[in-house]
């Protein structure tokens, strides 16, 4: 699928942006989201495609929640498509889409990557905990042993609190608006890893140590804050898996409370690596 003798562009592959020139031989990858201005993948994705040597490239789509199972049956027609990026808000409903899914899409409920077979079987998994899990660890960050508030249970929520429970945290509380949402993977963590101390909660930042932001406050364009600020207190990590902005609101009432601060882009480079070679696989079928 994507063997390095095929690649025609510049060789010079630490330099961010398209494997140019595209040719006939180019390898198709795509993000679906809605919005997608705030998608950080194409740069991150290209700059990896480009180091590994593959003659691809990933390219923005911004699709609706309406208009997704439509779209999806659409790209099952373009024959050198290899894999789908999903972000906001397509991470769950495309689960019911594909064909198959891994381990931790079955656990977590959601997808955010598709890996597109040569014999058109589509295969769907989820990075988003072990990209925030990643990002955290690559940043110095242990959750082993800490006290972590996720707020925001949906498709990456769900996955980031179970690559927290994984790890063993001294507790975990989920917080989301939609308490049936935050109560049913509640159920499927206790289920899954009964040593942990799990719970459903507030937003109450009381004896926090981590705080993970996985709701679509601050992105641009939905401005807001997930928590009081007020009980953000010096040391704590926050992150926020907000891509665009960078700096969300979130992170600069952290910061300027002497908050250790983590951003969302720290969580997607984590999961790059590992979703480039799911989609390897691409190439077997």
């Amino acid at each position: 699928m994507l063997s390095a003798d095929a690649v025609t562009h510049n060789p010079e592959v630490s330099l961010p942006g398209l494997p140019l020139p595209l040719t006939g031989r180019t390898s198709l990858f795509a993000i679906l989201g809605d919005p997608i201005v705030q998608a950080g993948s194409p740069a991150l994705f290209n700059t990896a495609f480009r180091q590994r040597g593959w003659p691809a490239v990933l390219v923005p789509m911004e699709v609706n929640a309406t208009d997704l199972a439509i779209t999806l049956r659409g790209l099952r027609g373009i024959g050198n498509l290899r894999g789908l990026v999903l972000t906001t808000p397509h991470k769950i409903a495309a689960v019911g889409l594909v064909d198959s899914i891994g381990a931790e899409a079955r656990l977590v409920g959601s997808i955010n990557a598709i890996r597109c077979g040569r014999d058109g079987r589509w295969h769907g998994e989820n990075f988003d905990g072990l990209g925030c899990l990643r990002g955290l660890q690559m940043a110095g960050h242990s959750v082993a042993g800490r006290r972590v508030l996720v707020v925001g249970t949906g498709g990456a929520g769900a996955a980031v609190a179970a690559a927290i429970a994984r790890e063993g945290p001294s507790s975990l509380v989920l917080h989301d608006i939609n308490s049936a949402r935050a109560a049913q993977v509640h159920a499927v963590l206790r289920a899954t890893f009964g040593a942990v101390s799990i719970a459903v909660g507030t937003p109450d930042l009381r004896g926090v140590d981590i705080l993970i932001n996985c709701t679509p406050l601050g992105m641009e364009g939905n401005p807001g804050l997930p928590v009081d600020a007020e009980g953000l207190a010096p040391g704590m990590v926050v992150a926020d898996l907000v891509i665009e902005p960078e700096k969300t609101e979130l992170l600069r009432a952290a910061e300027s409370r002497g908050c250790l601060m983590h951003s969302g882009r720290r969580t997607l480079e984590g999961q790059v690596d590992a979703v480039c070679t799911f989609f390897e696989g691409a190439s077997n079928g």
